[in-house]
């Protein structure tokens, strides 16, 4: 184990291994005596909406897609619970196809498909596939995968298909397990509704896949215990649809003497891992997060997104009366696998403007990234400067349900985000992306 900046000391009640915080992040990560307004960094101060839907930046602007309800074709309509989400080329040029999860298990406005895209018709999850113009405008969408349960968030693959995750090892269909990862074609042409199972069964959140390698990074959201960050070595040497269906090596994140994340309180403390097997992925008798007696775990590992030749992952946020060795409001993490270490980019302080961090996805405007809000009070749209500052992107102006989903255009000048509830909703927000500061 590799540590910068600080050592590494022993202490506490248990005698736990921790990792010291070296000076005060007050400034960046807590809002206390007006510290981290959105108006120092990123795009400005945020501008009321009149229609009392989205605060943006003064110059960006915003239309609504694919609201929770709306009529598809005969008798379908859009489901419910907006989550995770990719974008693709679309059928011409200009136009952008977006991959959009549906967090449901037996509740919500189902999604509904043909049999033949239909994994389990006893749950109400899935994902529907939309192109948009140039302007953002919805062109088309449908339901491109049923009968999934709890699609949370997911992870676009080198080779222009979306990795769609269920966050659930407990739900019971009618003839199915659950748990599993699904392929989608984005456009539409060979999507089955067949699990991958070779990249486990567990409650799965999100995939970072490395276009090099074809190595799968995934994040696990569960408790008692808490989950674990895995990655999945694939036997295919070329990338292509239901290519992991070959098999592969599925492995658990370990970093000595670490057993808990939430220990790191420095920002780019970095800490080299090891990978162990996993003895059985498909969880026949035991969870995969209860097949290792001495292993690194955190509480709420979230999104998941590769960029700048890493694996960006969220820990959405740590309490120590939920088990936790230490409490925060976030971590951003990334793991580089030419050093095989995972390094510390970001941490929010509990008590501070921002928590909860979710979703993310890499900015193409200066490196930094943009994060989904699903914390305690007003939901944000979360950036980052070159230097990680963060900043106040959008804010739910109409309620306090969560963003999800975020990801650019292909191109770059549309980012899309989800309300993810009351209603679900798509939102494609456009705007003078390059006058970023700081």
């Amino acid at each position: 184990m590799s540590v910068t900046r600080r050592g590494v000391v022993k202490g506490g009640a248990a005698g736990a291994l921790s990792i010291a915080l070296a000076g005060s992040l007050d400034g960046i990560f807590q809002t206390s005596a007006g510290a981290d307004t959105g108006e120092a960094y990123g795009y400005g101060p945020l501008m009321p909406d009149p229609k009392g839907v989205l605060d943006l930046p003064k110059g960006f602007r915003y239309k609504q897609l694919s609201v929770e309800g709306d009529p598809i074709s005969d008798g379908v309509v859009v489901p419910g619970h907006h989550d995770g989400m990719a974008t693709f080329p679309g059928s011409r040029h200009g136009r952008t196809r977006l991959v959009r999860n549906h967090e449901q298990g037996t509740n919500g406005t189902r999604a509904v498909a043909p049999a033949e895209l239909t994994y389990d018709p006893a749950v109400n999850g899935g994902t529907t596939t939309l192109e948009v113009d140039s302007r953002g405008d919805l062109l088309s969408q449908y339901v491109s995968l049923a009968g999934t349960a709890v699609n949370c968030a997911g992870g676009r693959t080198p080779w222009g298909t979306w990795l769609t995750c269920e966050e659930t090892e407990g739900v019971k269909g009618e003839t199915k397990s659950h748990g599993w990862v699904f392929e989608v074609d984005p456009q539409g042409r060979r999507t089955e509704p067949v699990p991958l199972t070779g990249l486990g069964r567990f409650a799965h959140e999100a995939v970072a896949v490395d276009p090099h390698t074809l190595t799968a990074y995934l994040t696990e959201d569960a408790h008692g215990p808490f989950g674990l960050f895995y990655r999945f070595r694939p036997r295919a040497h070329r990338g292509g649809y239901h290519a992991y269906l070959r098999g592969g090596q599925l492995e658990a994140m370990n970093v000595r003497g670490v057993p808990d994340l939430s220990l790191v309180t420095e920002p780019g403390t970095r800490l080299r891992v090891e990978w162990l097997d996993v003895p059985d992925p498909s969880a026949e008798q035991t969870s995969v997060r209860k097949q290792f007696d001495t292993i690194t775990r955190s509480q709420k590992l979230e999104g998941a997104w590769w960029g700048h030749g890493k694996a960006y992952f969220v820990a959405s946020f740590a309490d120590s009366g939920d088990g936790s060795a230490r409490d925060h409001a976030g971590q951003v993490w990334t793991y580089d696998p030419r050093r095989n270490e995972i390094e510390l980019q970001l941490i929010f302080k509990p008590g501070g403007r921002f928590d909860g961090p979710d979703n993310i996805t890499v900015s193409p405007y200066g490196g930094g990234v943009i994060l989904a809000e699903d914390g305690d009070g007003e939901q944000y749209l979360v950036g980052t400067t070159r230097e990680d500052k963060p900043f106040a992107m959008a804010r739910n102006a109409l309620n306090g349900s969560e963003f999800t989903g975020v990801t650019f255009s292909p191109d770059g000048r549309i980012l899309f985000a989800n309300r993810q509830s009351d209603p679900g909703v798509t939102f494609a927000i456009t705007g003078p992306w390059h006058r970023l500061r700081g």
